[in-house]
């Protein structure tokens, strides 16, 4: 899955795709490097971030959305039910829910389904996240709204565990190694960590039980080799889907990994 963020403020790419031209050209180059599906958003969702209104999301996803997905399956990333719908409408046929309250809309839409665990919203979610057990927290979380979202009528369901959404070093980590646990429930499941701050604190040496911002990490355009290591883990571990920004680099360690793995 590649990241098409339509935005002014993502944590990597923000204001890079904005234009319409950009964004479809953007689009198709993923598909050239090999992405089965391109996740187009119109609102940040990095931590800090603050809310766009339903009219410039929809101006900003609607038009790519349309040209895209006659050549590529589209998800839309969105949590609200007007951009979902009019994004499924123009020919989305995945949502991806940060939220995880809009499995109605999907399945209105026939559409597949993923809801995320987040812990807060993205403004607050990463002020001293704390959890008594992460792994069961986040997981029991995601099996009730995958059982939801099997109710509401979705007939395709992932789920995602948000890692870098309301989680520290630790709790991302902790979530990566019990991949295997949450691949067990049977719920295929997506991964998205491609250049988050947890990899460029890591790699730039902090601990593990350090605070992002402590030291100085590296930025999100020298997060490449981490992203690469934890979409691999997350393969070896399972998951369906990997969410990525850098998507030549990661379809050729896919390639390399399923040629192992045979």
């Amino acid at each position: 899955m590649g990241v098409l963020n339509i935005t002014s403020d993502s944590f990597s790419d923000g204001g890079i795709y904005l234009d319409f031209e950009a964004a479809v050209r953007r689009g198709r180059q993923m598909v050239a490097e090999g992405a089965d599906v391109v996740d187009v958003g119109g609102e940040s969702t990095r931590p800090g971030a603050t809310a766009v209104t339903a009219d410039e999301e929809l101006r900003r996803v609607v038009p790519v959305v349309e040209a895209l997905a006659g050549e590529v399956r589209v998800s839309i990333d969105t949590t609200k039910a007007s951009v979902a719908h009019a994004a499924l409408a123009a020919g989305a046929t995945l949502l991806n829910d940060v939220s995880s309250s809009l499995a109605a809309v999907a399945s209105e839409h026939g559409a597949g389904y993923v809801a995320l665990h987040c812990k807060g919203t993205p403004a607050d979610m990463q002020r001293d996240p704390h959890y008594d057990d992460v792994v069961s927290e986040v997981g029991e979380f995601l099996e009730l709204r995958a059982a939801d979202a099997r109710a509401a009528g979705v007939g395709e369901v992932y789920v995602d565990p948000g890692i870098g959404f309301g989680k520290s070093v630790r709790h991302n980590l902790q979530l990566l190694a019990a991949l295997p646990r949450l691949v067990a429930t049977g719920v295929p499941v997506l991964v998205g960590t491609s250049r988050k701050s947890f990899i460029g604190h890591l790699g730039a040496g902090g601990s593990p039980d350090g605070r992002v911002g402590d030291i100085s990490p590296l930025g999100a355009d020298d997060r490449l080799e981490g992203s690469l290591a934890s979409a691999v883990w997350a393969m070896a571990c399972g998951a369906a889907v990997v969410r990525v920004h850098d998507v030549a680099a990661t379809v050729q360690a896919a390639r390399l990994f399923r040629e192992i793995a045979a």
